[in-house]
Protein backbone atom coordinates (compact mmCIF):
# COMPACT_ATOMS: atom_id res chain seq x y z
CA UNK A 1 0.00 0.00 0.00
CA UNK A 2 3.16 2.27 0.90
CA UNK A 3 4.57 1.52 -2.47
CA UNK A 4 1.64 2.31 -4.50
CA UNK A 5 0.72 5.44 -2.73
CA UNK A 6 3.74 6.78 -3.43
CA UNK A 7 4.32 5.98 -6.74
CA UNK A 8 0.30 7.63 -7.38
CA UNK A 9 1.75 10.35 -5.41
CA UNK A 10 5.29 10.55 -8.23
CA UNK A 11 2.99 10.65 -10.70
CA UNK A 12 2.23 14.38 -10.17
CA UNK A 13 4.17 15.93 -8.25
CA UNK A 14 6.90 17.96 -9.69
CA UNK A 15 10.83 16.51 -9.75
CA UNK A 16 12.00 18.91 -6.77
CA UNK A 17 9.40 17.31 -4.69
CA UNK A 18 10.45 13.59 -5.71
CA UNK A 19 14.21 15.17 -5.02
CA UNK A 20 13.33 15.76 -1.38
CA UNK A 21 11.19 12.36 -1.47
CA UNK A 22 13.89 9.91 -2.23
CA UNK A 23 16.07 11.31 0.13
CA UNK A 24 13.41 10.70 2.80
CA UNK A 25 12.86 7.44 1.53
CA UNK A 26 16.41 6.54 2.09
CA UNK A 27 16.91 7.94 5.60
CA UNK A 28 13.79 6.14 6.24
CA UNK A 29 15.05 2.82 4.84
CA UNK A 30 18.19 3.15 6.23
CA UNK A 31 16.27 3.18 9.85
CA UNK A 32 14.54 -0.12 8.96
CA UNK A 33 16.04 -3.47 10.13
CA UNK A 34 16.38 -6.37 7.99
CA UNK A 35 13.03 -8.26 9.18
CA UNK A 36 11.23 -5.19 9.02
CA UNK A 37 8.22 -5.71 6.26
CA UNK A 38 8.26 -2.61 5.03
CA UNK A 39 11.63 -2.65 4.29
CA UNK A 40 11.08 -4.86 0.57
CA UNK A 41 8.80 -1.70 -0.01
CA UNK A 42 10.91 0.95 0.55
CA UNK A 43 13.42 -1.06 -1.36
CA UNK A 44 10.69 -1.45 -3.92
CA UNK A 45 9.85 2.63 -4.50
CA UNK A 46 13.57 3.14 -4.67
CA UNK A 47 14.27 0.85 -7.44
CA UNK A 48 11.11 2.56 -8.90
CA UNK A 49 12.98 5.91 -9.13
CA UNK A 50 15.61 4.58 -11.03
CA UNK A 51 13.25 5.21 -14.03
CA UNK A 52 12.67 8.85 -12.95
CA UNK A 53 12.82 11.09 -16.27
CA UNK A 54 14.73 13.85 -13.81
CA UNK A 55 18.46 13.56 -13.66
CA UNK A 56 17.96 15.79 -10.67
CA UNK A 57 15.99 12.93 -8.50
CA UNK A 58 18.17 10.29 -9.54
CA UNK A 59 21.34 12.49 -8.83
CA UNK A 60 19.24 12.94 -5.28
CA UNK A 61 18.70 9.45 -4.25
CA UNK A 62 22.39 8.77 -5.70
CA UNK A 63 23.72 10.97 -2.50
CA UNK A 64 21.44 10.17 0.01
CA UNK A 65 22.20 6.12 -0.61
CA UNK A 66 25.77 6.34 -1.53
CA UNK A 67 27.18 5.99 2.17
CA UNK A 68 24.47 3.29 3.33
CA UNK A 69 26.28 0.08 4.12
CA UNK A 70 22.87 -1.68 3.79
CA UNK A 71 22.05 -0.17 0.70
CA UNK A 72 20.34 -2.91 -2.18
CA UNK A 73 23.05 -3.98 -4.46
CA UNK A 74 21.07 -3.89 -7.65
CA UNK A 75 20.33 0.06 -6.72
CA UNK A 76 23.85 0.98 -5.88
CA UNK A 77 25.14 -0.84 -9.87
CA UNK A 78 22.27 0.79 -11.40
CA UNK A 79 23.44 4.26 -9.95
CA UNK A 80 27.20 3.60 -10.91
CA UNK A 81 26.25 2.88 -14.65
CA UNK A 82 23.70 6.21 -15.22
CA UNK A 83 25.10 9.82 -16.21
CA UNK A 84 28.23 10.73 -14.59
CA UNK A 85 26.97 13.24 -12.02
CA UNK A 86 24.54 10.96 -11.03
CA UNK A 87 27.15 7.97 -10.74
CA UNK A 88 29.78 10.00 -8.70
CA UNK A 89 28.47 9.88 -5.37
CA UNK A 90 27.93 6.25 -5.50
CA UNK A 91 31.09 4.92 -7.33
CA UNK A 92 33.76 7.55 -4.73
CA UNK A 93 31.56 6.65 -1.51
CA UNK A 94 29.43 3.53 -1.70
CA UNK A 95 30.82 0.48 0.31
CA UNK A 96 28.43 -1.54 -1.26
CA UNK A 97 30.66 -1.82 -4.68
CA UNK A 98 33.03 -4.63 -4.25
CA UNK A 99 36.93 -4.84 -5.39
CA UNK A 100 35.60 -6.97 -8.67
CA UNK A 101 32.61 -4.51 -8.87
CA UNK A 102 35.13 -1.55 -9.18
CA UNK A 103 37.57 -3.61 -11.15
CA UNK A 104 35.10 -4.33 -14.04
CA UNK A 105 33.70 -0.69 -13.64
CA UNK A 106 37.48 0.63 -13.77
CA UNK A 107 37.75 -1.86 -17.31
CA UNK A 108 34.57 -0.70 -19.21
CA UNK A 109 33.68 2.70 -17.73
CA UNK A 110 34.73 6.26 -19.19
CA UNK A 111 37.55 8.10 -18.01
CA UNK A 112 35.47 10.24 -16.25
CA UNK A 113 34.74 6.91 -14.01
CA UNK A 114 38.32 5.53 -13.61
CA UNK A 115 38.39 9.29 -12.34
CA UNK A 116 35.96 8.73 -9.70
CA UNK A 117 36.82 5.55 -8.44
CA UNK A 118 40.76 6.38 -8.34
CA UNK A 119 39.38 8.95 -5.70
CA UNK A 120 37.92 6.90 -3.18
CA UNK A 121 38.59 7.35 0.53
CA UNK A 122 40.12 3.85 -0.11
CA UNK A 123 41.77 2.26 -3.20
CA UNK A 124 42.29 -1.31 -2.94
CA UNK A 125 45.72 -3.17 -5.02
CA UNK A 126 43.43 -4.49 -7.46
CA UNK A 127 41.48 -1.57 -8.15
CA UNK A 128 44.62 0.56 -8.43
CA UNK A 129 46.05 -2.15 -10.35
CA UNK A 130 43.58 -2.49 -13.41
CA UNK A 131 43.69 1.43 -12.85
CA UNK A 132 47.29 1.40 -13.83
CA UNK A 133 46.77 -1.07 -16.34
CA UNK A 134 44.10 0.90 -18.90
CA UNK A 135 44.22 4.24 -17.28
CA UNK A 136 45.16 7.64 -19.48
CA UNK A 137 46.76 10.09 -17.40
CA UNK A 138 44.70 11.74 -15.81
CA UNK A 139 43.17 8.83 -14.14
CA UNK A 140 46.64 7.70 -13.01
CA UNK A 141 47.39 10.89 -11.72
CA UNK A 142 44.41 11.36 -9.23
CA UNK A 143 45.86 7.42 -8.30
CA UNK A 144 49.14 8.74 -7.47
CA UNK A 145 47.71 12.04 -5.15
CA UNK A 146 45.71 9.86 -3.54
CA UNK A 147 47.21 9.21 -0.32
CA UNK A 148 45.04 6.03 0.84
CA UNK A 149 45.29 4.03 -2.81
CA UNK A 150 47.44 1.05 -2.53
CA UNK A 151 49.96 0.32 -5.37
CA UNK A 152 51.87 -2.18 -5.90
CA UNK A 153 55.13 -2.26 -6.96
CA UNK A 154 54.07 -4.22 -10.62
CA UNK A 155 51.67 -1.25 -10.65
CA UNK A 156 53.90 1.52 -9.80
CA UNK A 157 56.43 -0.41 -12.72
CA UNK A 158 53.45 -0.55 -15.15
CA UNK A 159 52.75 3.31 -14.72
CA UNK A 160 56.47 3.89 -15.20
CA UNK A 161 56.15 2.08 -18.36
CA UNK A 162 52.86 3.65 -19.85
CA UNK A 163 53.32 6.87 -18.51
CA UNK A 164 57.08 7.29 -17.31
CA UNK A 165 57.27 10.20 -19.88
CA UNK A 166 54.61 12.69 -18.65
CA UNK A 167 56.99 15.02 -16.22
CA UNK A 168 53.75 15.50 -13.43
CA UNK A 169 53.53 11.58 -13.17
CA UNK A 170 56.79 11.12 -13.14
CA UNK A 171 57.60 13.60 -10.43
CA UNK A 172 55.15 11.78 -8.28
CA UNK A 173 56.50 8.58 -9.27
CA UNK A 174 60.16 9.18 -7.99
CA UNK A 175 59.03 10.98 -4.86
CA UNK A 176 57.75 7.66 -3.36
CA UNK A 177 59.97 5.18 -1.36
CA UNK A 178 58.44 2.28 -2.62
CA UNK A 179 58.93 2.59 -6.10
CA UNK A 180 60.66 -0.38 -7.48
CA UNK A 181 64.92 0.21 -8.85
CA UNK A 182 63.13 -0.66 -11.88
CA UNK A 183 60.57 1.59 -12.62
CA UNK A 184 63.28 4.23 -11.29
CA UNK A 185 64.97 3.24 -14.11
CA UNK A 186 63.00 3.30 -16.81
CA UNK A 187 62.01 7.10 -15.10
CA UNK A 188 65.43 7.91 -15.60
CA UNK A 189 66.18 6.99 -19.17
CA UNK A 190 62.57 9.20 -19.79
CA UNK A 191 64.12 12.00 -18.63
CA UNK A 192 67.24 11.53 -20.21
CA UNK A 193 65.49 11.27 -23.35
CA UNK A 194 63.30 14.54 -22.99
CA UNK A 195 66.21 16.29 -22.44
CA UNK A 196 68.15 15.12 -25.68
CA UNK A 197 64.79 15.94 -27.30
CA UNK A 198 65.19 19.38 -25.86
CA UNK A 199 65.93 22.20 -28.55
CA UNK A 200 68.85 23.77 -26.17
CA UNK A 201 70.76 20.38 -26.59
CA UNK A 202 70.02 20.02 -29.89
CA UNK A 203 71.30 23.12 -30.98
CA UNK A 204 74.62 22.88 -29.06
CA UNK A 205 75.79 19.10 -29.64
CA UNK A 206 75.33 16.92 -31.95
CA UNK A 207 73.36 13.49 -32.83
CA UNK A 208 76.22 11.57 -32.27
CA UNK A 209 77.50 13.54 -29.07
CA UNK A 210 73.70 13.26 -27.65
CA UNK A 211 73.12 9.77 -28.15
CA UNK A 212 76.98 9.43 -26.49
CA UNK A 213 75.96 11.72 -23.60
CA UNK A 214 72.59 10.00 -22.57
CA UNK A 215 73.59 6.93 -22.85
CA UNK A 216 76.60 7.11 -20.79
CA UNK A 217 74.50 9.18 -18.32
CA UNK A 218 71.82 6.77 -18.18
CA UNK A 219 74.03 3.91 -17.71
CA UNK A 220 75.85 6.19 -14.56
CA UNK A 221 72.51 6.87 -13.11
CA UNK A 222 71.53 3.04 -13.43
CA UNK A 223 74.41 2.02 -11.66
CA UNK A 224 74.06 4.72 -9.02
CA UNK A 225 70.65 3.24 -8.58
CA UNK A 226 72.24 -0.37 -8.37
CA UNK A 227 74.20 0.71 -5.28
CA UNK A 228 70.89 2.31 -3.70
CA UNK A 229 69.01 -0.66 -4.13
CA UNK A 230 67.76 -3.54 -1.84
CA UNK A 231 69.51 -6.93 -1.82
CA UNK A 232 65.41 -8.18 -2.82
CA UNK A 233 65.37 -5.61 -5.82
CA UNK A 234 68.40 -6.66 -7.28
CA UNK A 235 67.20 -9.72 -9.44
CA UNK A 236 64.11 -7.56 -10.99
CA UNK A 237 66.56 -4.84 -11.18
CA UNK A 238 68.89 -7.27 -13.40
CA UNK A 239 66.11 -8.38 -15.09
CA UNK A 240 64.42 -5.43 -16.78
CA UNK A 241 68.15 -4.80 -17.50
CA UNK A 242 68.66 -7.73 -19.64
CA UNK A 243 64.93 -7.46 -21.13
CA UNK A 244 65.98 -4.33 -22.53
CA UNK A 245 69.58 -5.70 -23.56
CA UNK A 246 71.90 -3.42 -21.48
CA UNK A 247 73.78 -6.23 -19.70
CA UNK A 248 76.48 -5.53 -21.82
CA UNK A 249 80.21 -6.44 -21.29
CA UNK A 250 80.72 -3.04 -20.70
CA UNK A 251 77.97 -2.27 -18.57
CA UNK A 252 78.87 -5.14 -16.40
CA UNK A 253 82.36 -3.93 -16.23
CA UNK A 254 81.26 -0.57 -15.13
CA UNK A 255 79.26 -1.68 -12.37
CA UNK A 256 82.12 -4.17 -11.39
CA UNK A 257 84.65 -1.15 -11.28
CA UNK A 258 82.19 0.90 -9.34
CA UNK A 259 82.22 -1.40 -6.57
CA UNK A 260 78.16 -2.18 -7.38
CA UNK A 261 79.74 -5.85 -6.45
CA UNK A 262 75.64 -7.02 -4.94
CA UNK A 263 74.40 -5.72 -8.41
CA UNK A 264 77.31 -8.25 -10.43
CA UNK A 265 76.35 -10.79 -8.53
CA UNK A 266 73.21 -10.87 -9.48
CA UNK A 267 73.34 -10.27 -13.18
CA UNK A 268 75.71 -13.52 -12.80
CA UNK A 269 73.26 -15.64 -11.38
CA UNK A 270 70.81 -14.40 -13.65
CA UNK A 271 72.58 -14.96 -17.29
CA UNK A 272 74.75 -18.24 -16.18
CA UNK A 273 71.41 -19.72 -14.41
CA UNK A 274 73.32 -21.09 -11.44
CA UNK A 275 72.50 -20.68 -7.71
CA UNK A 276 72.99 -17.04 -6.05
CA UNK A 277 74.76 -19.08 -3.39
CA UNK A 278 76.55 -20.69 -6.07
CA UNK A 279 78.11 -17.92 -7.48
CA UNK A 280 79.43 -15.40 -4.71
CA UNK A 281 81.01 -18.95 -3.25
CA UNK A 282 83.11 -18.56 -6.73
CA UNK A 283 83.44 -14.63 -7.24
CA UNK A 284 84.53 -15.02 -3.29
CA UNK A 285 86.82 -17.78 -2.71
CA UNK A 286 86.90 -19.42 -6.33
CA UNK A 287 90.39 -20.27 -8.46
CA UNK A 288 90.55 -18.22 -11.50
CA UNK A 289 89.55 -21.48 -13.78
CA UNK A 290 86.46 -21.66 -11.76
CA UNK A 291 85.95 -17.76 -12.16
CA UNK A 292 86.30 -18.11 -15.30
CA UNK A 293 84.12 -20.32 -16.25
CA UNK A 294 80.93 -18.63 -14.10
CA UNK A 295 82.04 -15.88 -16.42
CA UNK A 296 82.09 -17.54 -19.62
CA UNK A 297 78.98 -19.64 -18.57
CA UNK A 298 77.36 -15.79 -18.26
CA UNK A 299 77.69 -15.50 -21.95
CA UNK A 300 81.06 -13.76 -22.03
CA UNK A 301 83.92 -14.38 -24.68
CA UNK A 302 87.39 -15.97 -23.14
CA UNK A 303 89.35 -13.03 -24.00
CA UNK A 304 86.96 -10.68 -22.11
CA UNK A 305 86.32 -13.36 -19.39
CA UNK A 306 90.11 -12.73 -18.49
CA UNK A 307 89.68 -8.98 -17.83
CA UNK A 308 86.50 -9.25 -15.73
CA UNK A 309 88.46 -12.52 -13.48
CA UNK A 310 91.29 -10.05 -13.30
CA UNK A 311 89.01 -7.52 -11.57
CA UNK A 312 87.51 -9.96 -9.44
CA UNK A 313 90.70 -10.79 -7.73
CA UNK A 314 91.90 -7.12 -7.52
CA UNK A 315 88.73 -6.81 -5.52
CA UNK A 316 89.40 -9.60 -3.88
CA UNK A 317 92.86 -8.14 -2.93
CA UNK A 318 91.27 -5.34 -2.06
CA UNK A 319 88.47 -5.99 0.32
CA UNK A 320 91.03 -7.72 2.52
CA UNK A 321 92.83 -5.00 3.37
CA UNK A 322 91.95 -3.29 6.82
CA UNK A 323 90.74 -0.07 5.74
CA UNK A 324 89.05 0.36 1.96
CA UNK A 325 88.50 3.78 1.43
CA UNK A 326 85.77 5.39 -1.01
CA UNK A 327 88.52 6.68 -3.19
CA UNK A 328 90.21 3.34 -3.82
CA UNK A 329 89.13 1.95 -7.28
CA UNK A 330 90.69 -0.98 -9.27
CA UNK A 331 90.31 0.70 -12.68
CA UNK A 332 94.43 1.96 -12.91
CA UNK A 333 95.55 -1.42 -11.46
CA UNK A 334 93.04 -3.16 -14.00
CA UNK A 335 94.29 -1.27 -16.91
CA UNK A 336 98.09 -1.80 -15.76
CA UNK A 337 97.76 -5.48 -16.11
CA UNK A 338 96.33 -5.40 -19.53
CA UNK A 339 98.32 -4.72 -22.93
CA UNK A 340 95.47 -3.67 -25.75
CA UNK A 341 95.69 -5.63 -28.80
CA UNK A 342 96.47 -4.38 -32.03
CA UNK A 343 93.13 -4.80 -33.70
CA UNK A 344 91.98 -1.02 -32.46
CA UNK A 345 88.05 -2.16 -32.05
CA UNK A 346 88.23 -5.70 -30.57
CA UNK A 347 85.67 -6.51 -27.22
CA UNK A 348 88.84 -6.64 -25.04
CA UNK A 349 89.88 -3.00 -25.96
CA UNK A 350 86.57 -1.60 -26.05
CA UNK A 351 86.25 -2.43 -22.78
CA UNK A 352 89.94 -1.03 -21.36
CA UNK A 353 89.08 2.26 -23.12
CA UNK A 354 85.42 2.20 -21.19
CA UNK A 355 87.80 0.99 -17.64
CA UNK A 356 90.21 4.09 -18.81
CA UNK A 357 86.98 6.79 -19.06
CA UNK A 358 86.05 5.48 -15.55
CA UNK A 359 89.36 5.79 -14.33
CA UNK A 360 89.14 9.14 -15.86
CA UNK A 361 86.17 10.04 -14.07
CA UNK A 362 87.22 9.07 -11.01
CA UNK A 363 90.39 11.57 -11.05
CA UNK A 364 88.34 14.69 -11.84
CA UNK A 365 85.98 13.42 -8.27
CA UNK A 366 88.84 13.35 -6.49
CA UNK A 367 90.13 16.63 -7.77
CA UNK A 368 86.76 18.08 -7.32
CA UNK A 369 86.51 16.70 -3.44
CA UNK A 370 90.42 18.26 -2.70
CA UNK A 371 89.34 21.69 -3.79
CA UNK A 372 86.49 21.82 -1.80
CA UNK A 373 88.31 20.61 1.34
CA UNK A 374 90.38 23.42 0.61
CA UNK A 375 88.65 25.60 0.31
CA UNK A 376 87.00 24.94 3.32
CA UNK A 377 89.61 24.52 5.09
CA UNK A 378 91.10 27.82 4.14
Amino acid sequence: MIVRAFLRWAETAGATDRARAAQALVKAFSKLSFDDTQRLAAVHAMMHLLDDPSPNVRRALSEAIAPVASAPRALILALAEDQPEIACPVLTLSPVLSEADLVDLVGRGSNLTRGLIAARPVVTRGVAAAIAEVGDQGEILLLLENRQALLTRYSLKRISERHGRVADIRNLLLVRTDLPAEARDLLVHHVSSALALSPLVQSTLSAARISHVTRQAGNAATIALAGQALPEEMPALVAHLRDAGRLTPAFLMHALCSGRIEFFAAAMTDLSGLEDRRVRSIMATGRRHAVRALYESAGLGRDVADVFVEATMLWREMMSHAYVSSADSICAPLMQRFARSAEPFSPVNELLDMVETLHHSEERQLARSFADQAAIAA
